[in-house]
């Protein structure tokens, strides 16, 4: 029998979107009105940026946002598209994998029908000044938070597509193999694609699409490949992840540099239209 359940039916959706060799490709937002330009412009699902979602409400990034002003932004999102959207919600917004389980019912609540958790530690939270634990959770323990995620999601019924992210290529703590190590033990879990940011070296991406059962996401940005070369390598999903905020928070910044200095505008060329902008974010979901 089938599932009517929407929030069911998106989730499945969005899963079907994982292909290797056709990936999804996500250029991540942060607030609604990015939200609604990146759908505008043909995006097939929605992505958050925990990065830019955390320094649009005043935060800095690193598992410094709590769990509900997170998740109230990420709903936000949710109500301003159409598409199936994905939250980033960075290590999961709790101590404990029990918490992780309340985080993916949020989530849920949300609208949100996948989910990012990364296994980096920050400071405060067994970083890498905290008793040398090192700057990534021990394997075990984060299969266990990721085991509490696929249960909260089973419960409810709900498909979700969790999105291992493991940050030993990013924060140099690891090469190939330990990261397919993490891999394996992270789908084992429960996770449904591994996530790798750092990793866009051709070498490196075809080996990890060629050791993991999962699905593999990268992260882009100015220098990386173009997406016809990694869709070539076998990736599934290519993720934007910070970048396009930071590109536009640039804007912000030099624009007001240059008014408040030289009292000229030339950093405002190539905005978008006025009217445009009003149609497309002001309008009716």
């Amino acid at each position: 029998m089938t599932n009517q359940n929407p929030t069911h039916e998106t989730a499945l959706a969005f899963r079907a979107l994982h292909t290797p060799g056709r990936p999804l490709v996500l250029p991540n937002a942060w607030n609604t009105a990015s939200a609604r330009l990146v759908e505008e412009a043909g995006a097939a699902a929605m992505a958050t940026t925990s990065a830019g979602l955390a320094w649009d409400l005043g935060t800095a990034d690193g598992d410094r946002l709590d769990r509900d002003r997170a998740l109230g932004a990420v709903a936000r999102v949710a109500a301003a598209v159409r598409v199936p959207v994905s939250a980033d919600i960075e290590s999961g917004y709790a101590k404990d994998a029990a918490g992780v389980g309340d985080t993916i019912r949020a989530v849920l609540a949300a609208g949100a029908v996948g989910v990012n958790i990364e296994d980096a530690l920050y400071d405060g939270e067994g970083g890498e000044g905290d008793g040398g634990r090192g700057p990534l959770r021990p394997v075990a323990e984060q299969a266990e938070r990721i085991a509490a995620a696929r249960a909260a999601a089973d419960a409810a019924g709900v498909p979700l597509f969790i999105n291992a992210r493991i940050d030993t290529v990013l924060r140099g703590a690891g090469g190939v193999g330990e990261t397919l190590e993490r891999a394996a033990a992270f789908l084992a879990a429960g996770a449904d694609g591994i996530f790798v940011p750092g990793a866009v070296d051709p070498g490196t991406v075809k080996s990890l699409v060629a050791g993991a059962e999962g699905p593999l996401n990268v992260l882009v940005g100015p220098g990386a490949p173009p997406v016809a070369e990694l869709a070539a390598l076998g990736v599934a999903r290519i993720s934007a992840g910070s970048s396009i905020a930071q590109a536009a928070h640039a804007v912000v910044r030099r624009a007001a540099r240059e008014l408040l200095s030289a009292g000229t505008y030339d950093s405002l060329t190539g905005g978008l239209d006025y009217a445009e902008l009003n149609t497309v974010l002001g309008g009716a979901r």
